[in-house]
């Protein structure tokens, strides 16, 4: 009886000291504190397409969600002004072609003629008014005139050779034709003409705009019909080949985390799929995003960083906003 009630008492205590163990060893797991889960998010980078010319939207080639390739046309804008410009400009073009062309060919044939034609008078009448002034000279010499008669047929023969180098000089310009400096004038302008149809033509080509880079239209701001100013978003397109993760990192879970330095990350929306990354980007975040300490006695402020990292290789079926989580 006795060694019954002392099993009794050994097999008590036993149970009690197993009850007591499984009690301690259940708090201590359930007090034990979770590893930090580091959580981010997978960006891209984002194109907008925008027109430099003002317009109506004429059509829209690209929905949202489809994929496009660089050169592919997305939106037509119809600008009635700019062909307005454009005949504008071409017009101004062909009046200084016309002037720049009369400028180098010259004087016409005509002009020409007649000008020969008076100098040719000139010279006749200064060859008679010569002789006449001859035979004054002779009878001055002989004191049959008066000096005053003398005078005046002197004055008109010198009046008369001055006629002749006038027509003359009016016969050489009109084979000269303009100056040269009219010429580079004329040539200037029709310089200047050209450049102003080149920059309309230039915005003619802006009113169908293209796919600057490969990628996913994210967003279609304006409907048809609608009007767009200078340089106002049409639409926004995302560049699935420069994918990166952001997260934000506490300072004292740095650990591990620095500039290229391997991570692998797990991507919960591609059925947790694992993706080798290198962080190649860190910064502290700005003053509002410092994390306080709880403890006050003893516990310190610790900056938040901005933890950047790339993939090493292409992540099919990732897009911008899924998370990515650190695995340790």
């Amino acid at each position: 009886m006795k060694q019954t009630k002392n099993y009794n008492l050994i097999a008590g205590v036993s149970a009690l000291v197993a009850v007591v163990l499984i009690i301690a060893a259940a708090g201590y797991f359930v007090s034990k504190p979770k590893e930090t889960v580091i959580q981010g998010v997978a960006e891209a980078n984002e194109y907008r397409v925008s027109g430099k010319v003002p317009g109506r939207i004429e059509e829209i080639l690209a929905r949202e969600g489809q994929h496009v390739s660089k050169g592919d046309t997305l939106v037509f804008i119809d600008s009635p002004e700019v062909r307005a410009k454009l005949a504008q400009a071409t017009a101004a073009r062909n009046a200084a072609m016309a002037q720049s062309k009369k400028a180098q060919a010259g004087a016409r044939s005509e002009e020409i003629r007649g000008a020969y034609n008076l100098w040719q008078s000139a010279v006749v009448q200064e060859e008679v008014m010569k002789k006449s002034f001859d035979r004054m000279q002779k009878l001055l010499d002989q004191n049959v005139v008066s000096a005053q008669k003398y005078d005046e047929v002197k004055a008109k023969c010198d009046a008369a050779v001055v006629t002749s180098r006038a027509a003359k000089s009016k016969y050489d310009m009109a084979l000269r034709g303009a100056r040269e400096e009219d010429k580079a004038a004329a040539q200037a302008l029709v310089d200047q003409a050209n450049g102003a149809v080149m920059e309309v033509q230039s915005y003619l080509g802006e009113l169908g705009l293209t796919a600057p880079v490969d990628g996913i239209v994210s967003a279609v701001f304006p409907k048809c019909g609608e009007l767009v100013g200078t340089g106002s978003p049409i639409m926004t397109i995302v560049d699935l080949n420069d994918v990166w993760f952001t997260f934000n990192v506490r300072e004292d879970m740095l650990k591990g985390l620095n500039i290229g330095s391997d991570i692998m990350l797990s991507i919960p929306a591609l059925g947790d799929a694992r993706v080798s990354a290198k962080v190649n980007y860190m910064a502290v975040r700005e003053s509002y995003a410092t994390w306080k300490a709880t403890r006050e006695t003893d516990g310190y402020d610790a900056k938040t960083f901005e933890v950047r990292a790339v993939p090493t290789s292409r992540v099919d079926g990732l897009l911008p906003g899924m998370t990515a989580l650190i695995v340790r």
